[in-house]
């Protein structure tokens, strides 16, 4: 392959991954109107510890139980997961990680095969709590 053809093919690439991922998340305009501390209140934490989460909405995903509006609100709280920054770590690793689970929720909200296999591997709360979340 030709100098040129690589360069091109590199800055083909580059230009659809940002487009992509601008696409799959939000507007670089986009301000989040929710911290992340709230988006896990919202969604992933529940009231009663000895539950472990199964009374949130996270939980009723797990568990095949969440409703349709359980999912549209998902995929509302992980876009708002993702117009945060990171308290924590590297912005690229934060951006990776909040726009997989965004994408995987927006994949459960619209019923798409596998999309619940794609939801477990996403919602993988110590690799992002351990890079991400504050001391």
């Amino acid at each position: 392959m030709s100098p040129l053809r690589i360069l091109v093919t590199a800055a083909f690439g580059a230009a659809v991954l940002t487009g992509s991922s601008g696409c799959s998340s939000t507007s670089t305009s986009a301000k989040a109107t929710k911290t992340s501390e709230e988006v896990m209140e919202a969604g992933f934490k529940g009231k009663d510890p000895a539950l472990k989460g199964a009374d949130t909405v996270a939980g009723r995903i797990r568990a095949g139980t969440a409703t349709d509006a359980d999912l549209k609100l998902m995929v509302e709280l992980t876009r708002q997961l993702a117009l945060n920054k990171p308290s924590k770590g590297d912005l690229a690793s934060w951006t990776a990680k909040t726009a997989a689970l965004h994408a995987a929720a927006k994949d459960l909200a619209a019923h798409k095969p596998g999309a619940a296999d794609l939801w477990k591997e996403a919602v993988n709360c110590k690799a992002c709590h351990s890079m991400h979340k504050p001391d």
